[in-house]
């Protein structure tokens, strides 16, 4: 079966850092579109950054310049470099898999990210 497999939240500070990754299996990772989304609390669901299969990359205007999405293909493997981290960055991030062509999409179970002093 398809698993999404978040690691690498935890608590950080105002202005610190994480890598957070996910890995894929149980499906063709290179050719999904890859994804980061969050939750913060009393909000709903949104995009953070997305990677296609051929590396072409989107940001969310609030995330720009701050996070980085990568993926390594042969690791199924997608990550989420955060840096000068903002207490409203502060959510449960999800991984997420698309693949467009069927409307096949995927998510994983998320992993907190804290920002507090």
């Amino acid at each position: 079966q398809v698993q999404l497999v978040e690691s690498g939240g935890g608590l950080v500070q105002p202005g610190g850092s994480l890598r957070l990754s996910c890995v894929a299996s149980g499906i063709t990772f290179s050719i999904y579109t890859m994804g980061w989304y969050r939750r913060a609390p009393g909000k709903e669901r949104e995009l953070v950054a997305t990677i296609s299969g051929g590396g072409s990359r989107n940001y969310a205007d609030p995330v720009k310049g701050r996070f980085t999405i990568s993926r390594d293909n042969a690791k199924k493997t997608v990550y989420l470099e955060i840096s000068n981290l903002k207490p409203e960055d502060a959510a449960v991030y999800y991984c997420n898999a698309q693949f467009s062509r069927t409307a096949t999409t995927y998510w994983g179970q998320g992993t907190q990210v804290t920002v507090s002093s």
